[in-house]
């Protein structure tokens, strides 16, 4: 079992509205590549709630792990993207699932549970960083603990960032985040190595940093791996690509696919993820010859 933790949410564009929320979008794509998952987070009782409600019925998600706030909106983001689809977030404060309760959660400690994925964006709130935290205490120490860190300012709490680096076995960031927590923790001089510095200092096992158009980079306790960027054909925006790779990146290592294999996969996913509108596709077939080169490439490692 796969728990995921953290927002779903309303990317409210120009245009259209979609479904998003990088905990979401993870969950959403591991889900639909057949791995089974638990999804907790916390929407509101509007308008927005009801269509987030039935995308995830429909979608073979248990709708008890989904706790109804009476009091505060469901979350919603306005996005705007610049000429190249690269997109630029308002996302609201004080969302529903601002106020997600993990307190009575009891599958951190599940021996079933293979891996948690918890983002920094649902701990902005000193009271989202106790919940968050408190639940990965309990973590089977069996479970892979799965950190795609998602520092958007002005809503970064860096004292949870620190600890959430700390609870963490795979952690995905980008170029930003990497220098941002470098800055929290006076390294901007780590010299060419600043991934081994975060897998040293924190005792990580593996990360993979995503680097736009200079493709990806991952380390992990056997060694390096590098992949240039996939150019997708048509790029309609790059909401979600991050979710994507990440989600790829968790499915290799649960499927033991070697890494060099694993971080490939993950750049192929996120490029097609730029050609649709939002961060998930509509159509299940989107997975279909990912799930097969899974299954080909599995028990490599």
């Amino acid at each position: 079992m796969i728990v995921v933790i953290g927002e779903i949410l309303i990317d409210i564009f120009p245009d259209y509205e979609r479904i998003g929320g990088a905990p979401f979008n993870f969950a959403y794509h591991l889900k639909k590549m057949g791995f089974p998952v638990r999804f907790f987070t916390r929407v509101g009782q509007d308008r927005h709630a009801k269509r987030i409600l039935d995308r995830l019925r429909s979608s073979g998600f248990d709708l008890d792990d989904v706790q109804l706030d009476a009091v505060h909106p469901t979350g919603t983001v306005n996005v705007q993207l610049d000429e190249s689809g690269v997109p630029h977030f308002d996302i609201c404060e004080n969302a529903a699932w601002d106020h997600l309760d993990l307190d009575a959660c009891p599958v951190a400690a599940d021996e079933g549970t293979e891996m948690i994925y918890f983002g920094s964006l649902v701990q902005r709130t000193e009271s989202g960083a106790r919940q968050v935290q408190g639940l990965l205490s309990k973590k089977d120490r069996r479970a892979t603990a799965f950190c795609d860190i998602n520092m958007r300012p002005p809503h970064v709490n860096s004292q949870a960032v620190a600890e959430s680096l700390r609870q963490t076995d795979i952690l995905k960031l980008n170029e930003d985040e990497l220098a941002a927590i470098q800055r929290d923790h006076k390294k901007e001089g780590a010299g060419g190595a600043p991934l081994l510095w975060l897998m040293e200092t924190f005792d990580i096992r593996a990360v993979a940093l995503t680097q736009g158009s200079r493709g990806s980079r991952l380390y992990h306790d056997g060694g390096q791996a590098d992949v240039p960027a996939k150019k997708a054909e048509t790029v309609i925006d790059t909401v979600g690509a991050g979710d994507g790779f990440a989600a790829v990146l968790a499915a290799g290592y649960l499927r033991s696919l070697p890494w060099e294999k694993t971080i490939d996969l993950a750049s192929r996913f996120a490029s097609r993820i730029c050609s649709i509108p939002g961060a998930v596709p509509d159509d299940v077939e989107f997975y279909d010859e990912l799930k097969v080169v899974m299954e080909e490439n599995r028990d490599g490692r």
